[in-house]
Order: structure tokens, then sequence, then C-alpha cells
């Protein structure tokens, strides 16, 4: 077990399409942290920044760059990226620092300002670069690559559409209650039915749509936020940014060679398991503790393999256990009280910062109509590309 890290802050920008720079909505949403954290921006030690990179998109220096936007002031500055996963690197690298010595506060920043509709390929031709090999040789864009998941539970697990349908309608009448959300109306069943498809089987609705938006979180040591005055603050109990093991036994894009369990025994879990399970052994809980859990649903179909991965359920139960209501407001384990991507869609630096603020806010019974009763203990987890384990647990 490692020692904690308090959560002295949380802090959004609102998520949609603004038309402007991620600097701004970064900006908005450190400050935001700071007020929360009652600090004020000469009080904090270190800054990393979660990067705005998608593969072979231009990138920036996202620590530095906030930094200069907020003012030189002489911090320490990282950056990191990781996909998907920058977030949960960054909370990773702050904690880090705590622990180390080297800061009493850290400011851990993400924010996009992606580009309309779905994520393209980028031009140029980069053998060596997987993303360019899924779009360009595969043909396989995001969209395809989930309806590809969403597919495989259909015909091994006996998932429907109606169980895809039933993710987005639980996640969209929770992000109506989220004034950060970026879609914040209830949908039925029959209008995801109704909606186009875009990769067969997953419709429109169930897609998580790209969009602007920044989060933000002050992290420090507990015997600062002592120090501050807060005695019972929320603590980072662990982060997970595990690898995958050799070998795979389930075939991931862009990795598209068969898997060698025929000839080496395959590990006791799968990648995304595996990410919680070192969440789980760290913090020194399992899934029976959980009050609640954030998850990627990049699609519908991935919410419900996310719970099969964090043990909520037994593999190819993660129908079963949305339709008995467990996962829903009010159920034995709430997952995407913040109303998900589905809610939000992708603001990929941001995303997992802003899972942590949801798990703050809940865990400090300041998350409103949202609000899980008694909430003790929360999971996030999501997944960068090329084997970006990502999973945060926060404990009050």
């Amino acid at each position: 077990m490692t020692a904690d890290v308090a959560v002295l802050g949380a802090g959004m920008h609102p998520w949609g399409k603004w038309g402007r720079g991620f600097v701004e909505y970064g900006t908005a949403a450190a400050r935001a942290a700071l007020a929360d954290a009652g600090l004020q921006w000469r009080d904090v030690g270190s800054v990393v920044g979660a990067d705005t990179v998608r593969g072979g998109y231009p990138g920036y220096v996202a620590g530095a760059t906030f930094a200069k936007a907020l003012g030189w002031q002489g911090a320490r500055v990282s950056s990191v990226y990781a996909a998907c996963a920058s977030g949960a690197q960054a909370i990773a690298t702050a904690r880090a620092q705590i622990l180390a010595g080297l800061a009493d506060v850290v400011l851990v920043v993400g924010a996009d300002a992606a580009p309309k509709g779905f994520f393209r390929p980028a031009g140029g031709d980069r053998p060596d670069d997987p993303d360019w090999l899924r779009f360009r040789v595969l043909g396989a864009t995001n969209p395809t690559y989930f309806g590809l998941y969403a597919r495989r539970r259909m015909a091994v697990l006996g998932d429907t559409a109606e169980d895809f349908a039933l993710v987005k309608v639980k996640n969209a009448a929770l992000g109506a209650l989220n004034p950060y959300a970026r879609y914040r109306k209830r949908v039925t069943v029959e209008e995801v039915a109704a909606s186009a498809v875009v990769a067969d089987p997953l419709r429109l609705l169930d897609i998580c749509a790209t969009s602007d938006g920044g989060a933000a979180l002050v992290l420090c040591s507990t015997d600062f936020a002592r120090r501050h005055g807060v005695s019972r603050p929320v603590l980072i109990r662990a982060v997970s940014t595990v690898t995958p093991r050799f070998p795979s036994t389930v075939l991931d894009l862009p990795d598209i060679a068969t898997d060698c369990a025929v000839a080496v025994e395959p590990g006791p879990a799968t990648f995304r398991a595996s990410i919680a399970r070192a969440a789980y052994e760290e913090a020194g809980v399992g899934p029976e503790d959980l009050s609640l859990a954030e998850v990627y649903d990049l699609s519908t179909a991935l919410e419900l393999q996310w719970y099969e991965d964090l043990g909520l359920c037994g593999e190819g139960e993660g129908a079963k256990l949305l339709r008995e209501g467990a996962t829903a407001p009010g159920g034995r384990i709430p997952v995407n009280t913040s109303g998900g991507l589905a809610s939000f869609g992708e603001a990929v630096p941001a995303q997992a910062i802003a899972q942590v603020c949801e798990l703050t806010w809940q865990l400090r019974g300041a998350a409103g109509e949202r609000q899980v009763t008694g909430a003790r203990v929360g999971i996030t987890a999501n997944q960068g590309l090329f084997g970006h384990g990502s999973s945060v647990i926060a404990v009050r």
C-alpha cells in the first residue's frame, strides 16, 4: 500500500463545443479547483498538465502552457501524454511528487478543443504508428473499433441492442442533472434505436461525441490538508497505470496478430481487468467495498464490459447487472453518476481527471441530485491507446 494524498480542490469547465482554445478551458478549470481548495495560484508548488495530443495531431506542452496562462510563479512543471489515460498518468505524477517531498501542493490540469465529428486519421505515411495502421490499413476508425467490441459481446455473451440502449438511457438521465455535461437531455430506448447506424450494431446515441472541456484537481499532502484546516479530505489511495502482460488472449486493435496462448500459459486476467486489480491491491479494497464507479463509456457496450472488468459481476453478466438496476442511482453500485462520456463527450486529456472530480464531489456529499447516499469509496477506470492503464481509487 502507498501513502495517501489529499484532494483539496476539484474544478471543471463545462463541456460542449465552444469554439475557443484548450488553454482557456484548462485555465478556467484550474481557477475553479484553486477556489474550491481555498488556495491562491502562488501556493502551488508544481503543475502537471495532461497533454492535448492525439494520433498524428499537433500536440502542446500542456504543463508549461497552463503555468504561463495562470502567470509564471516559479512552480515545477511536468507534462504527460497517455491518450485517454493522460489524466490518470498526470495524477500519478502529481502523487509521486507529493510523496517524494518535492511539493506540498500540485495542480493537475487537462483540457482539449477537439475536432468536429469523430476523430479522423491524420495525413501522411507513418507505418510505425499503431494509430496510422488501424486507421489506414484496417479502416478501423474509433466507431468501427467500438462496433467490433459490441458485435463480439452480442455473439459471445448474448447482449442485445436494447441492452446497449439501456446504458445510454441511464447515463443520459444522470447527465441531465450535471451542470458540466454537454448533453443534458433524457432519452428513451426508442430514441436510441431510431438514431442513425454508425458502426453496426452501434447507433449514433450509443457512441460518445468529441467535445471541448477541461478539468483540474488540487492535490496535496495529508499534512498540508490538516494545516489548511481540512480534517477529513477525500484521499487518493491508489492509481493504477499498469501495462498488458504477454500473452494477450483478447485481440486488441491495432495489435492484429494472433495471440500466443497456444504456446504460453495466459495470465489470470485480461489487460482491462488487471488495471482494476492493481488498483484494488494497492488500495486494500475490493469490488464489494465500492460505493460508485466512473468508467470509460466510449460506447454503451464498453460500459457493460467495464462492469465485468471491475469485478462488479461475473463474465458475461454485465447486461444482467444493468437490467437489475444495480448500476443505476439507488442501486448496489451506481456507475457513471456524472453521466459519463455519453453525456460529456471526449475531451481526451481531461476525462480521467473529470472522473476523479466526480468521485470527489460524491465522496464529499456535494453532488446534488446525483448524490450516492453514504458514498465512501469510488473507483475510476479507462484505457489509453497502446497499453496505458488508468484507474484511480478515492476514499473518505
